[in-house]
């Protein structure tokens, strides 16, 4: 893996063209390309059967399929949109705006959506090797990890799942700010600066796991670009890595960046806003700070682990205190001590800045995503290590290289072992994509490489129940009732099916149940919501009125609470009320079930020219008129 320039130590060339080789120059851009080309056509092989893969009914809905803004395609109403929402507890207009261009190209096309994934990842994968190899000369340290980083098997999930495009749009955004870096650094200019700031702004309106992008800054001025002086064995040197950049302090350079630093500081507030307006921020009742300090001290090192074997890989990984009992305080001090031992190794070899580095960028570009701030009920996730494990993968590669070369190891030797673990990873990968190629697929594997796992029960019963199998789905429901009896999803999805099997009181019973202990608004609602039809089911429509009266003050924006009134109200021999709630469903959600209601309560009025064309409006938009008219018999039958 040496460079064919010339070099010091720690890693970084000298960027001094040999006068007596005027073909030099020529040769190392032919040998970035090749590699660089190599690298594309191994990713986009690996990774291309997501092309054939539909969508994953795990936020993908809410992104894609069932988002009725993103569905209007790219537009102005979209734009603003996307730029005042904090829909999904996120704030991250330029996400919204790439899924709303992909349904512009592709619709609804699962295919595409998962291409412009995949074509991201490769753009981001050869980024990487650009950055490096202008920061340090190197062209095979920096081509192996962007190999790593294109084929390692934990970025399946954020290259295989439509929903992670945010991920991918920030990394795109975070490289080209860093090579825009060096661009500055080269000759400061405000030009130069403002550049740097508008893609990481960029990057952060994509999503804000790039929070800490001021911070990985301050680790590339210290390697490779070494700018910053430093004392003891690693001593600044006067071999620069190229001319122009002198020596400074490490206060003159957090102050260099004050200005990056306040977009940061910005970023940080808006992402706390949109995560805390969604509730997915957890509060220390639930999660306190003896366990969040805990199981980021366990994840990191599990992290590690996944790196060097990365097996077991799985879209949800439960966290040990949810509900279940806690980490065994003998992992907890492992893992604790483990951190403690790579930390202190890295320092006593800081005179290998590139082990300093790498290891902080690991250890500090997860800090967002680790949990001291619980955002969800996971544990981890494999789309949290996009960023950080370049970081392990620089210690890899380096490290690897300048042992082989103390040792005076054979060049093709260490290129031979690197194939090899390219074709092993490249194996697993393959692997790996393959399981998100449906839901029952995903989560029948989430199942397997995982234990006590409530969200992986709930989304293959949900996954069977879509393929027709419901009394299996039924089962998984059930599994993670026995786990967590308070699960929300498992509990409505039984109540559900109670229902449709006409097991109303044991529906009915569930429901009041689940309204006991549910404290969220918006789950109170769909809980009520329900409750009332299932108080129409059984004629008790004055209870069923009261249900559908309580959902609609908690959630006036739910159409299907509306629908449900309207057929109460008409139930009751109350047109006058029932008709604008028929009304009110359509403004708020036009449906041809909603439509034909409608129609049907206004011909009972004697409205008839009103109801004619409120059944041309269902004709308009149904996409099976007969059906729609099977279900709103259903609705007024009982």
């Amino acid at each position: 893996m040496k460079s064919t320039s010339s070099k010091h130590k720690n890693g970084v060339h000298k960027s001094i063209l040999p006068a007596s080789k005027p073909g030099w120059l020529a040769s190392v851009k032919r040998e970035a390309l090749v590699l660089g080309l190599l690298i594309a056509i191994a990713t986009v092989a690996v990774y291309f059967p997501v092309r054939h893969h539909p969508f994953v009914k795990y936020d993908d809905p809410y992104y894609v399929i069932d988002n009725p803004h993103i569905k209007s395609g790219l537009d102005w109403d979209t734009t603003a949109w996307a730029f005042t929402t904090f829909y999904q507890a996120n704030w991250h207009p330029l996400t919204w705006l790439s899924h709303a261009a992909d349904v512009q190209m592709f619709q609804l096309d699962a295919g595409g959506h998962h291409e412009t994934n995949l074509w991201l990842h490769v753009l981001n994968v050869l980024l990487l090797f650009w950055v490096l190899q202008q920061a340090t000369g190197y062209i095979g340290r920096s081509a192996m990890v962007a190999a790593l980083f294109a084929l390692h098997p934990i970025n399946v999930e954020t290259v295989a799942w439509v929903a992670e495009r945010k991920n991918l749009l920030s990394m795109m955004f975070f490289l080209l700010a860093l090579g825009a870096w060096r661009w500055y650094v080269r000759e400061p200019r405000v030009g130069r600066y403002a550049m740097v700031a508008l893609l990481y702004a960029l990057g952060l309106m994509a999503k804000p796991q790039i929070i800490t992008f001021p911070f990985v800054l301050l680790l590339w001025d210290y390697w490779p670009l070494r700018r910053m002086v430093t004392a003891g064995p690693d001593v600044f040197s006067a071999m620069s890595p190229a001319p122009g950049f002198p020596a400074r302090s490490f206060l003159w350079l957090v102050k260099e960046k004050l200005g990056l630093f306040s977009i940061c500081a910005a970023g940080v507030v808006v992402a706390f806003l949109a995560q805390r307006s969604g509730g997915a921020v957890a509060s220390l009742k639930q999660y306190g700070l003896f366990i969040r300090l805990a199981n980021a001290i366990v994840a990191y090192a599990r992290y590690v682990g996944k790196a060097f074997w990365p097996t077991h890989l799985a879209p949800f990984y439960p966290h040990p205190w949810d509900p279940l009992p806690p980490l065994p305080t003998w992992q907890i001090v492992a893992a604790l001590l483990f951190l403690l031992a790579v930390s202190a190794l890295v320092v006593a070899g800081r005179k290998h800045r590139y082990l300093l580095t790498g290891w902080l960028w690991f250890v500090g570009t997860l800090v967002p995503m680790i949990g001291l701030v619980q955002v969800g009920n996971q544990a981890m996730a494999d789309r949290y290590a996009y960023l950080p494990f370049i970081g392990l993968f620089i210690m890899i590669c380096w490290g690897a290289a300048e042992w082989a070369e103390r040792r005076h190891l054979p060049r093709a030797l260490l290129a031979s072992v690197s194939v090899v673990v390219l074709i092993v990873l490249t194996a697993l990968t393959y692997r790996q994509v393959g399981y998100w190629n449906d839901g029952l697929t995903l989560w029948s594997h989430t199942l397997q490489v995982t234990t006590n796992n409530v969200v992986a029960e709930d989304d293959l019963a949900q996954a069977l129940m879509e393929a027709g199998q419901p009394e299996e789905g039924v089962k998984h429901f059930q599994a993670a009732l026995a786990i967590n009896p308070s699960d929300q999803d498992g509990n409505l999805q039984i109540a559900q099916y109670d229902h449709q099997h006409g097991h109303l009181r044991e529906a009915l019973e569930r429901y009041d149940k689940m309204l006991s202990i549910t404290e969220d608004s918006s789950n109170r609602a769909v809980l009520f919501s329900n409750r009332g039809f299932v108080y129409r089911d059984l004629g008790d429509y004055v209870r069923a009125r009261e249900s559908f009266e309580a959902a609609m003050a908690l959630n006036p924006r739910n159409f299907r609470t509306w629908i449900g009134l309207g057929v109460v109200t008409q139930k009751m021999g109350d047109l006058s009320l029932s008709i604008p709630d028929y009304s009110h469903a359509n403004q708020i959600h036009p449906s041809d079930i909603g439509y034909l209601l409608l129609a049907r309560a206004l011909e009972q009025s004697g409205r008839k020219d009103e109801a004619e064309a409120a059944t041309q409006r269902a004709k308009l938009i149904s996409p099976n008129l007969d059906a729609a008219r099977v279900v709103a018999d259903g609705l007024i039958a009982h």
